[in-house]
């Protein structure tokens, strides 16, 4: 057993190397790393919603679906396949606590037969206590993130509204792996896909933390999940201001 957990510490040590450069912070404390090498631990605890009460894993695993879909793992691969039908997409979160932070991982959409499902898409949610507090979303048209609103209740769903969402639109292939960053500091976020970035800001988003969620529409892969403490940066008022001026029309 310890030699199992000296490899996959070994493991997220060497992928240190690999990290790409951040724009609002820097990294602190490993908070979580996930290489998929196995199934995920799975949770503990008694979860309240979705969102808060457990640590470790909640995903779907049936081999037949369900309502949301299911996740496999093979090869260093979560990947989350939407129950054709269900339009809803697969989902896994990661229950944890923790107020700003840099989420970091790879991800892929999968060519396969939509049937009938309406989106090839994946995120990146962070929750609080009770809902979304923010979205880093990617699809074929780029990289999206959306704020959502504490105010404005859905009287359907019961969750919160989504609020304005920031678009950096870029051409996504299929079968291709793409890594996404997610910086949290504060009420701002910059979501950055291979290099590129954007950035905004709501209350909302610094509110505590209880987990992380990942989600797949039609088919969609991830892995070397790292999340770490996001200390502040020097340059990020520097940074922010390149880009907000690429912003502009």
């Amino acid at each position: 057993m310890k030699l199992a957990l000296l490899f996959l510490n070994t493991l997220c040590l060497v992928a240190k190397a690999e990290d790409p450069a951040t724009l609002m912070t820097t990294r602190g404390k490993r908070l979580a790393c996930e290489d998929f090498a196995a199934a995920p631990a799975p949770f503990t605890g008694k979860p309240v919603g979705f969102a808060s009460g457990f640590s470790g894993w909640r995903y779907n695993s049936s081999a037949t679906g369900g309502k949301g879909g299911r996740w496999e793992i093979a090869n260093g691969e979560f990947r989350g396949i939407e129950t054709p039908g269900a339009n809803h997409p697969a989902t896994a979160s990661l229950g944890m606590t923790f107020q700003d932070a840099i989420i970091q991982c790879e991800v892929r959409l999968n060519d396969v037969p939509d049937e009938g499902r309406k989106y090839r898409s994946l995120f990146v949610k962070a929750t609080d206590a009770k809902d979304y507090v923010i979205s880093l979303s990617l699809g074929q048209g780029g990289l999206f993130l959306t704020p959502y609103d504490a105010d404005k209740i859905n009287p359907a769903t019961k969750q919160r509204e989504k609020g304005s969402t920031v678009k950096l639109l870029k051409p996504i292939k299929l079968n291709e792996w793409h890594t996404v960053v997610l910086e949290i500091r504060g009420d701002e976020v910059v979501g950055t896909l291979d290099g590129q970035s954007i950035t905004l800001s709501n209350s909302l988003i610094g509110a505590a933390k209880h987990s992380l969620m990942l989600g797949a529409g039609t088919d969609a892969s991830f892995r070397k999940l790292r999340v770490w403490e996001a200390l502040p940066n020097a340059a990020w008022e520097k940074n922010k201001a390149k880009l907000t001026a690429a912003a502009k029309p």
